[in-house]
């Protein structure tokens, strides 16, 4: 293995997690999964990734059992007969392939699509009925609302257990439900899932930590997926220092989250002032957790400016080693890189770097 990429193969091991190498495969939506149900298309993409040697794979946004929690046609479900016996067989070809793997659990929250016209069979839902500051979408959820929501989750995180996933991952990020309770913009709620604070808007976050534990074991992995930016919002930030993060993500800790998310659009960003720590870096610094840093891995470009045509051509890994060496995080999750290339872990690995494939929206059109 070339000295430059040893640090990305190398063991991690945690109180939860146990894995053969850092590289992650991040959490991507492909719309694939006809009425919910994963296909044999879906098996074999995943089992692809696993195969070329990826540590962890964490599955696309799979959603919670609440009428309106997506916003787009064919996105999986983790719940139902058919849903759960398509993602037994998705486990079983990672596993046969020596893949560990974590499904995402996701609600939109009040976040249409702007890619689709497709709507659910409810209204949006969200703490405050508002998509962001001042824009009303969909309903505001009542008390009996967010505690059916809790308990969705926790359904779907049992679910997961049952199946044989290493963990789940919340995804409260990006401006979807989770981060729409933390957001000032889109929680002026007045009750104990509101408050002026940002610890104190943490608590929807926290009770459905407490409740995927409640519902699955000690040693099941839960991790959450956040971001400062929000797709209604680029510039949009929940924590100007490091005091106001250590106030929202001390809580997520306390609460028994065993690994944090950490997304950035460009990881090499720094998060503060005064030091070239990015989100990642920060998150563990203040909690003690393990981190996973995202943002542009391995690619020019950001996934922003992929949607609007620019071609993402390989790039150097140089700072992120660098950082990953230094112990800024402890995995390293590749978004498009691995859409472009599927044997993207093996060539880093083995030192192919001119063999890396580049990446064109067009490729979200098919599944490979």
């Amino acid at each position: 293995m070339p000295p430059s990429a040893s640090a990305l193969f190398r063991a991690f091991r945690s109180r939860t997690i146990a894995l053969p190498n850092r590289v992650v495969m991040a959490p991507m939506t492909r719309s694939f999964a006809i009425d919910g149900v994963p296909g044999d298309d879906v098996v074999a993409y995943y089992a692809r990734r696993a195969a070329s040697g990826v540590g962890l794979i964490v599955t696309e946004g799979v959603l919670i059992d609440r009428p309106a929690a997506g916003n787009v046609e064919h996105v999986p479900h983790l719940y139902g007969e058919r849903a759960l016996a398509g993602w037994a067989r998705v486990l079983a070809a990672v596993r046969a392939q020596g893949g560990s793997m974590w499904a995402q659990l996701w609600h939109v929250g009040a976040l249409r699509s702007m890619g689709s016209d497709w709507r659910p069979p409810a209204p949006f839902e969200s703490p405050s009925g508002l998509s962001r500051p001042g824009k009303t979408s969909g309903v505001a959820m009542t008390e009996a609302d967010v505690e059916a929501t809790i308990a969705a989750f926790a359904s779907a995180a049992a679910n997961a257990h049952r199946l044989g996933f290493d963990g789940i991952e919340l995804h409260g990020a990006h401006g979807y439900l989770i981060d729409q309770f933390f957001w000032a913009g889109t929680n002026t709620r007045t009750d104990r899932w509101g408050g002026a604070t940002l610890a104190q808007r943490t608590r929807f976050a926290c009770d459905v930590i407490r409740a995927v534990r409640a519902a699955t074991a000690p040693d099941f992995t839960i991790g959450i997926r956040l971001s400062q930016w929000k797709q209604q919002d680029f510039p949009a930030r929940l924590a100007l220092t490091p005091d106001e993060m250590q106030a929202w993500l001390q809580p997520l800790a306390d609460a028994g989250a065993d690994v944090l998310h950490c997304s950035q659009r460009r990881f090499w960003e720094p998060e503060f002032e005064g030091s070239d720590l990015n989100f990642a870096g920060w998150a563990k610094k203040l909690t003690g957790l393990p981190t996973v840093t995202v943002g542009s891995v391995g690619l020019t470009g950001e996934f922003v400016e992929s949607f609007g045509g620019e071609v993402s051509k390989p790039a150097s890994l140089d700072e992120l080693l660098r950082r990953l060496e230094r112990g800024d995080f402890d995995l390293v999750a590749v978004g498009r890189a691995l859409i472009a290339d599927p044997e993207w872990a093996a060539k880093v690995r083995d030192g192919r770097f001119d063999a890396l494939g580049t990446y064109d929206r067009g490729m979200l059109a098919t599944l490979r």
